[in-house]
């Protein structure tokens, strides 16, 4: 059985190292067999993947966590919600602000096993009207 606190700092950990972007210190949070499942179903086995991705989509991006919610878990591990916004700039250099996004994480002995991410900046590509700046 995961210790819930402990996996939740390996989440905030593993966040912080994603957004610097540090994807070697990243991967210091990930247990061997890690999966991550990104927008468009993109599937990534490091978090240099996602990384990556987000290299090509904005010129920066960066995560305002507004909340984790935490569910501690048996065999499966601690299930591990951040909730918030992304903010950064598209390539071109525009600004934008308020995109949601929402990650999951399961996470087992401190180590994360896999993890979900999904947020707006698709529907925000397609559909400029949608996007916010403020």
């Amino acid at each position: 059985m995961s210790d819930a606190a402990g996996d939740l700092e390996a989440v905030k950990a593993y966040l912080e190292a994603s957004m610097a972007p540090d994807p070697a210190r990243a991967a210091s949070f990930v247990a061997p067999g890690f999966v991550a499942r990104f927008t468009g179903g993109r599937v990534f086995h490091d978090p240099s993947g996602p990384t990556s991705f987000n290299a090509a989509r904005y010129r920066w991006v960066k995560k305002r966590i507004e909340r984790y919610d935490v569910v501690p878990g048996g065999a499966e591990g601690t299930i591990v919600y951040s909730l918030g916004y992304l903010y950064g700039e598209w390539p071109d250099g525009t600004p934008f602000d308020h995109n949601r996004y929402v990650d999951r994480f399961v996470v087992q002995d401190g180590l994360i096993l896999e993890t979900d991410v999904w947020n707006d900046s698709a529907e925000w590509i397609l559909d400029p009207s949608c996007a916010r700046t403020a």
